[in-house]
């Protein structure tokens, strides 16, 4: 069986500058999102913001089905020619996957064509209650109705984005705010899942339900004619080649800001 090439990006910033997130994530965020990949039989790379070109070359990115992006603190220091060769990849037809606070990245304002950083937000701990509004969605494959995030950073609505094709996670937080927490988008050929758990200082991307979530999304994001699911096995068959298209912050206080980390 053939599974998607999987690149991992990362700003790798938190890791490199703080003891409590490096305790959590030794290899990074990114090294710890490409093991799982890894056990689970995918070809993975990553790539950090201090790489040149951040490690988004234009080889790179063709060996790539799947684009899964992390990022926080830098989205202004990413490179405007990385953003635009990204795109071109994504509406050719290759996947992207943007976990957390990416929703405030250039590449993600770019997909929703809104200022996507505009959404509450609580740096607290509190438990989250992800609910699986489409449980007939390939991304949630595998869950119950629910799973509880122990300590996650809120994010409230209202969530700055163009209505999602697919709801697929909704969040509720303890303060009783709720979330958009998983939407869907196709642009051109491009699937585009965003994913809201997975703040740094928090092991999320060790929880078995969210790992279960991306693995998931990276299926169904991949370039493909179809992909199936069954019970015992899941086949991932790749359409033609990607195709290559000619080229024709700060940290705000809690409430309604266009937050750029």
């Amino acid at each position: 069986m053939s599974l998607p090439r999987v690149t991992v990006w990362n700003e790798f910033i938190h890791e490199n500058e703080h003891e409590a997130v490096r305790a959590i994530y030794p290899e990074g965020i990114h090294g710890c999102i490409a093991a799982f990949l890894k056990e689970a039989g995918h070809e993975v790379q990553t790539a950090v913001l201090s790489q040149p070109e951040h490690g988004l070359t234009q080889e790179v990115l063709d060996r790539t089905d799947v684009l899964i992006w992390w990022g926080h603190v830098a989205h202004q220091k990413v490179d405007d020619e990385v953003v635009e060769r990204v795109w071109r990849r994504v509406v050719a037809g290759m996947g992207l996957i943007v976990l957390h606070s990416g929703h405030a990245s250039k590449i993600f304002r770019k997909v929703c064509g809104t200022p996507s950083g505009f959404l509450r937000w609580r740096e607290a701990g509190e438990s989250e209650v992800v609910w699986v509004v489409e449980p007939s969605h390939p991304i949630a494959r595998g869950l119950g109705p629910n799973f509880v995030l122990p300590h996650e950073e809120m994010y409230g609505e209202r969530f700055n984005i163009p209505a999602p094709d697919e709801l697929v996670f909704l969040g509720w937080f303890e303060g009783g705010e709720v979330f958009r927490s998983g939407c869907t988008f196709r642009r051109g050929r491009g699937r585009i899942f965003y994913f809201q758990p997975g703040h740094e200082t928090f092991p999320t991307y060790h929880q078995k339900e969210v790992q279960q979530v991306i693995k998931n999304a990276v299926l169904w994001a991949a370039p493909q004619d179809e992909i199936r699911v069954g019970t015992e096995e899941v086949s991932y068959t790749p359409a033609e080649p990607v195709m290559k298209l000619r080229d024709t912050g700060f940290r705000a206080v809690e409430g309604l800001h266009d937050i750029k980390k």
